[in-house]
């Protein structure tokens, strides 16, 4: 089994802030769709935003071991015992419930360990590891 790396706090950041814009861009989308129609209630429109925002984080982690913002930057979160197998879904979701109430704090503390876990991925037994064929900074820097 090959070594396996684990991302910096910046490479961690720069992960969350496109899943920012990738957010943002699925919500304008939802609502330039939604003017399309004529009668949309306003309890749909909530629906739909809830949906987004709340599971994004944890369907896209669960189905595919990352959000597009992992995928830019060549990141998969995996299970920590078992670091080639996905999150369940409700480790997932458990893992974004903890990220959104920890907020930076949470992620602060990738910095702290061997395996640059935050403090979500711990309360979620998670790892986010770069994925075989990417190229991390450190490995450039040798």
């Amino acid at each position: 089994m090959s070594q396996k790396t684990y991302p910096t706090l910046p490479t961690r950041v720069k992960a969350l802030m496109a899943d920012v814009v990738v957010l943002m861009v699925l919500m304008i989308f939802t609502t330039y769709l939604f003017s399309s129609f004529d009668h949309i209630s306003d309890n749909s429109r909530m629906i739909a935003f809830v949906f987004i925002f709340y599971l994004y984080d944890p369907l896209f982690t669960s189905a595919f071991g990352g959000t597009l913002g992992h995928y830019l930057l060549g990141l998969r979160v995996r299970r920590e015992d078992k670091p080639e197998k996905k999150l369940l879904f409700h480790m997932a979701l458990l893992r974004f419930i903890f990220k959104s109430l920890l907020g930076w704090l949470s992620l602060l503390t990738v910095t702290g360990n061997d395996k640059r876990r935050a403090i979500h991925d711990y309360l979620a037994q998670s790892v986010v590891v770069h994925t075989e064929g990417s190229v991390t900074v450190q490995q450039v820097a040798e």
